[in-house]
Order: C-alpha cells, then sequence, then structure tokens
C-alpha cells in the first residue's frame, strides 16, 4: 500500500514536471521572438541606432529583461528535466544539462551587450554626436558580439541540445518516437543552416521544422505529460538499482 502512494506521488510529480518543462519550452521559444517588438531597431541595424538606443532606453531595458527571462527559461528546462532523463541514461542527461547551461550562459551576453550599448549611446550623445567616431565603431562591435553570441549559443549550441534531448527521448520512448524523430531531424537541420551561415550562406526554411517541432513538445508535455508505462518502468528501474523493495 505504502509503495503504490509513493509511486503515486511520482508520478504526479512527473506530471507537474512536465507541465513546467513545456511552459519553460514555450518561454524559450516566444521570449527570442517578442524581443524583435522592443529591439526591432537593432536587429534591423537602423541608420544612427546609437542615437536611437539613447532616445528609447526603457524600450531597450524591455529587450533586456525579455533576454533574461529567455535565459533562465534555457536553463531551467535541463534543471527540470535531468532527475527524469538520468533515470534512462544519467551520461546523456548531463550532456543535454551541460549544452543548455552553455546555451543558456551564452544568451546572457546579449543583455550585457545591450547594457553597454545603452552607456555608449549616453556617452555618443554627450558627446555631441560625432560623424566616423569611435563610438560607431564600438556600437557595431557590439552588436556584432550579439550576433556571434547568438549563432553559437541559441544556434550551435541548441542545436546539439536538441539532438542529444531527442536522442534520450527516442530510446525512452517518454514520448511519443514521431514526436522525438520530429525533433531530431530538426536539430539536424537547425545545426546545418548556422554551420552554413559561418559561410555567408543563409536557408531560412531550415529553421522551421525544430520551431513547430518544440512547440508541439510542449503543447504535449502540458496536455499528455511523460508517457507513463515509460516513467512507471523508469521508476521501478532506479528503485531495484537502489535497493528499494
Amino acid at each position: 500500500m505504502v509503495k503504490k502512494l509513493e509511486n503515486k506521488e511520482k508520478m504526479n510529480s512527473e506530471k507537474k514536471t512536465a507541465r513546467i518543462v513545456g511552459v519553460l519550452f514555450i518561454i524559450a521559444s516566444a521570449a527570442p521572438i517578442l524581443t524583435y517588438l522592443p529591439l526591432g531597431f537593432l536587429i534591423d541595424r537602423v541608420p544612427n541606432f546609437l542615437i536611437q538606443v539613447s532616445e528609447n532606453e526603457t524600450q531597450v531595458m524591455i529587450g533586456m529583461f525579455l533576454e533574461i527571462i529567455w535565459a533562465l527559461a534555457v536553463i531551467g528546462v535541463p534543471v527540470m528535466l535531468f532527475p527524469i532523463l538520468k533515470k534512462q541514461n544519467e551520461a546523456g542527461a548531463l550532456g543535454f544539462l551541460s549544452l543548455r547551461f552553455i546555451e543558456g550562459i551564452v544568451t546572457i551576453i546579449n543583455p550585457i551587450a545591450l547594457l553597454s550599448l545603452v552607456t555608449l549611446s549616453q556617452e555618443y550623445v554627450q558627446a555631441g554626436t560625432p560623424a566616423d567616431s569611435s563610438y560607431q565603431i564600438l556600437g557595431t562591435i557590439l552588436l556584432a558580439a550579439r550576433d556571434w553570441a547568438f549563432m553559437i549559443g541559441p544556434g550551435l549550441v541548441f542545436a546539439l541540445s536538441a539532438l542529444v534531448l531527442n536522442v534520450l527521448l527516442f530510446q525512452s520512448q517518454l514520448v511519443p518516437r514521431w514526436l522525438s524523430g520530429w525533433g531530431l531531424l530538426g536539430g539536424i537541420l537547425m545545426f546545418v543552416s548556422y554551420l552554413i551561415q559561418f559561410f555567408g550562406i543563409t536557408i531560412e526554411i531550415l529553421f522551421v521544422p525544430i520551431a513547430l517541432q518544440e512547440m508541439a513538445f510542449a503543447v504535449w508535455l502540458i496536455v499528455k505529460g511523460f508517457n507513463s508505462s515509460t516513467i512507471a518502468s523508469l521508476n521501478a528501474k532506479t528503485d531495484t538499482e537502489s535497493g528499494v523493495v
């Protein structure tokens, strides 16, 4: 009786975990899209962007907080998933955790660069907005740092983490294999899409499969959760290994 109650509690806990992970996936996907609203003028490289930053500091700060939320959601996903994934493959779970932490840390470079741009823009305006100045060169470098950070963190590293996660999901069948298989294909295509950008080639359609799969995966976790029979099997395996009867 006690054992059944413990198993029921574990199942309920893992359902809650699935919902939280689903919400975090949605936040991590939506936040970078929402940043375009306050930061579109920087992303589109409008002329005199330093003046624009100075005139729209509140807007830039909103974008900065959105990017911090994005980074926290990125890190939150593996933290929540690790206790479940390690029951199936601890090395793989650690790999996924490490990659998402790297992605989250690199993502933090974006708001740091934004704050630096705000300070630089203030100095630029106070200096009388001199033409062809070092301020503009520094501003361009900060924007380039944001671009490269995005390419490496939310780009290549994220794609690798998606591959690791979906391999673990495919092997364990925590979610249907069509869903994790879709994620594997999407991760490969995304990795290729960012890799070729280093050579000046952009094929934006390659981003679509993983973007759609992440939303489908998030909704699946919120509505359906993990496969209950797989969870029960993993819990039984863990209990056996730890000597719990």
